[in-house]
């Protein structure tokens, strides 16, 4: 039974090993030089200006999440579309459609959801508490 997962054993050692080597002998052929400008933060090969630590604006991330959620439902769609003619023709074409609308059912829930959570404003409303 054992023997069955010295493939992986070995893979995972030779793997582990050829990475040691590289890494040794990467080591030992590179130049020691020591510059200020290898220590500062990469701009694009432009010294850099100010501090590195800035307020970046979180609404980029549920924009690009959002895209993502869309980006991944059209991916998942794609290969059922090709194939759906022949699922048709085998009698099976109800099925797959009344899955895909399911599917999309589900996703534009979770909008709903997030745009009347508030969460797609760009600029957000404050609201005040009355005591």
């Amino acid at each position: 039974m054992l023997f069955h997962f010295s493939t992986a054993l070995i893979f995972a050692l030779v793997g582990i090993a050829f990475a040691a080597v590289v890494l040794a002998v990467s080591r030992l052929v590179r130049p020691e030089v020591e510059e200020v400008d290898k220590l500062t933060t990469y701009e694009c090969g432009e010294r850099p200006v100010g501090s590195s630590w800035i307020n970046f604006n979180i609404r980029f991330y549920v924009v690009a999440l959002v895209f993502l959620n869309f980006d991944v439902e059209a991916v998942l769609i794609y290969p059922v579309a090709t194939v759906f003619r022949g699922w048709v023709i085998s009698g099976r074409g109800l099925l797959a459609f009344v899955e895909i609308i399911i599917f999309v059912a589900i996703l534009l829930v979770a909008l709903a959801y997030v745009w009347a959570k508030g969460d797609l404003e760009w600029i957000k409303k404050i609201v005040e508490e009355e005591e």
